[in-house]
């Protein structure tokens, strides 16, 4: 047995003296799973499965195991096992110092020393291993505990790590640079209170800019798959409508760039009320009559960008969008973390392979310049242009501007100024924890272009092939849309949606006001909760002093006005359609469109929707969902089911 030890011992070299109270908590642990696991079982041991075994000095190790069948042996040779497992465990981490490097969670975090003082880690590595010691000794006979790998299994990751002279096993700090620090939640949304109810008899008149952006949604749809509801604030009703494609009568040529269509249906969830669908289809012109087109990739690589859904999905979203360009296109890429820089020079798009290797290259680091950055990429931009030609500016980040911007309203200024010279702005959401979608929304909005979140590489698809065109081919600038109601018609209405583009009413006419866009082949489509006189489904009491509305033999509800601008243009076109009354029945858009707007209520609250709830919502989505070519319909059904889910927990 000593002849045994000794050559234990020299096989692991020099092993740490013994701490005493290490040593007998081993021994107390060790014989009680050993008393435990024989109880009853000395005439019936238990079987064990005969595996192969692993030639070698671990095999050596489990027979000197096998023949120790006394208790007082067994426990003596499980504690210097344990001790000097220990040894063998916690060398290559860090030396024995009180400055030694400091241990992490599964979150990052810096917690306790590794090792605070000698002592320390041998007693707790020794009672792990007499805990695993244990564990496998289910039989008394000294076949059983030779065949038994559990016994030796921390040793054996690799084997011939243990078989190399000790000395040769150099401390190695744990490589605190390589752990991705804890990042606070400072997400920021750009929304307003929800719109209230109005009483046509103060307030008539409804104005408003349009919006196609549809980066709510798809953050939305990231909370939800993350198993949490998203924040109240995040919900853009108008944007979750608007995500989906519908199907509106495009205009004829020689009409004007887009054509308004109105429907009026009874509200799912009050019978008392009206739902007045309005919907814009933008006209899309011929691919191969556009103009080249400049893209200029600004990219966000600061530090912020590093986990896969932030700079790796960026590159491979623009990879999707670089085979929808034409040969003639150009492609130049700006990269910004603590100072900007150009890496990839103007280059045309038939030269794919350079363009790829440039985004390749990119690698996340440093803090974030973003006014900087975009500078430089305006700078590239006009040097791309020449007459006739559409130059655009694409950035991609996480929002995470927290270097180089003292002035965000100065910033927006300088996107405008380079929005009336003709070079638009659009921006590219990626990733979640500091997410800024307020500065996000507001740059596009200043920049007239869209605002996207991309999410996955389905996303990145929808965004940058199939709706490529209109977002980078402007038909139609700073449309407005205007709604006078018929005080004899209709009593209350609620605009749903569209908080953060509500215009003053004398907007409408100024063409200094700046507001939406729409692009080639874009649809737009807003909805109002329109309340008649008389109905039980008022939400405010007639005023006793007020102006009774004047006797009118017309039957509308209202009257919509549009105004517009052609791309170029100063001075807007007017657009008038009335809103006939009556019902009619709900085609399939509309009934799905009517299900998204209530899916937003039930997101921010339900103040609107009485006892209609998520159920109603799921099945007014299934009625809707038609050919639905592309599945988006059907992930939203999907989406609201999870979304129950969670709001009941």
């Amino acid at each position: 047995m000593t002849d045994d030890l000794n050559k234990l011992r020299a096989a692991l070299h020099k092993a740490p003296a013994p701490d005493p109270g290490s040593k007998e908590a081993a021994m107390r642990l060790a014989m009680q799973n050993f008393d435990r696991a024989h109880q009853g079982t000395a005439a019936d041991p238990r079987p064990i499965p005969v595996r192969p075994q692993k030639p070698g000095f671990l095999t050596g190790v489990r027979h000197m195991l096998s023949t120790l069948t006394t208790r007082p042996i067994l426990a003596a040779t499980t504690s210097a096992a344990a001790l000097c497992l220990g040894l063998i465990v916690v060398l290559p981490m860090g030396d024995f110092s009180p400055d030694a490097p400091f241990a992490v969670d599964e979150g990052g975090r810096s917690e306790a020393p590794l090792l605070a003082k000698p002592e320390a880690a041998p007693m707790i590595v020794a009672e792990e291993a007499a805990a695993d010691t244990s564990a496998t000794m289910g039989a008394t006979a000294p076949a059983a505990l030779a065949q038994d790998q559990m016994a030796t299994k921390r040793l054996m990751q690799p084997e011939s790590a243990f078989l190399a002279p000790l000395a040769t096993v150099a401390p190695t700090p744990f490589p605190m640079d390589q752990i991705a620090p804890q990042v606070e939640n400072t997400e920021a949304f750009a929304n307003e209170a929800a719109n209230p109810i109005k009483m046509t008899a103060e307030d008539p008149v409804s104005t408003f800019s349009v919006d196609v952006d549809t980066a709510s949604y798809a953050i939305i749809r990231s909370s939800l798959m993350r198993g949490q509801l998203p924040p109240a604030e995040a919900v853009r009703t108008e944007e979750m409508v608007n995500y989906f494609p519908y199907t509106y009568p495009a205009p004829e040529p020689g009409e004007a760039p887009f054509k308004p269509t109105v429907t009026v249906m009874p509200t799912p969830w009050n019978a008392g009320t009206q739902l007045v669908r309005i919907g814009l289809q933008g006209r899309l012109p011929a691919i191969a009559e556009r103009p080249p087109l400049n893209l200029v990739f600004l990219i966000d690589t600061s530090g912020s960008m590093q986990s896969a859904d932030k700079l790796p999905l960026l590159k491979q979203s623009l990879r999707l969008l670089l085979p929808q360009l034409r040969p003639e296109d150009e492609v130049a890429i700006v990269a910004y973390a603590g100072s900007a820089g150009e890496v990839l020079p103007p280059t045309r798009a038939e030269n794919a392979a350079t363009i790829l290797d440039a985004l390749d290259l990119l690698e996340a680091g440093g803090s974030t310049a973003g006014a900087e950055g975009m500078e430089l990429a305006y700078r590239v931009a006009e040097r791309m242009t020449a007459k006739g030609e559409v130059s655009r500016v694409l950035l991609a980040t996480d929002g995470d501007f927290n270097v180089g911007i003292s002035d965000p309203e100065g910033l927006e200024k300088y996107v405008e100024k380079k929005r009336a010279q003709g070079t638009y702005l659009s921006v590219l959401g990626f990733g979640r924890g500091n997410l800024d979608d307020a500065t996000m929304q507001a740059l596009a909005q200043s920049g007239n272009g869209m605002a996207a979140y991309i999410d996955t590489l389905q996303e990145a698809r929808k965004v940058l092939v199939d709706q490529l065109s209109g977002a980078l081919f402007p038909i139609a600038n700073d449309v407005k849309i205007q709604v006078e109601w018929n005080p004899t018609q209709v009593a209350e209405y609620r605009l749903i949606g569209f908080e953060t583009r509500a215009l003053a009413r004398e907007d409408f006419n100024n063409d200094k006001v700046d507001a939406g866009e729409i692009g080639a082949g874009h649809a737009v489509t807003a909805l109002y909760e329109v309340t008649a006189p008389g109905s039980a489904a008022l939400a405010n009491d007639p005023l006793r002093y007020g102006k009774a509305a004047a006797p009118s033999e017309s039957a509308e509800l209202g009257y919509l006005r549009l105004r517009y601008k052609a791309p170029g243009e100063s001075t807007s076109a007017l657009i008038e359609v009335p809103i006939a009354s009556g019902d009619i029945p709900a085609d399939e858009d509309a009934r799905f469109a009517a299900a998204i707007a209530g899916f937003g209520q039930l997101l921010t609250g339900a103040k609107y929707l009485g006892d209609w709830g998520w159920e109603e919502a799921t099945a007014l989505a299934l009625s809707g969902r038609g050919a639905d070519a592309f599945g988006y319909r059907a992930e939203a059904v999907n989406l609201m089911r999870l979304a129950q889910s969670l709001s009941t927990q």
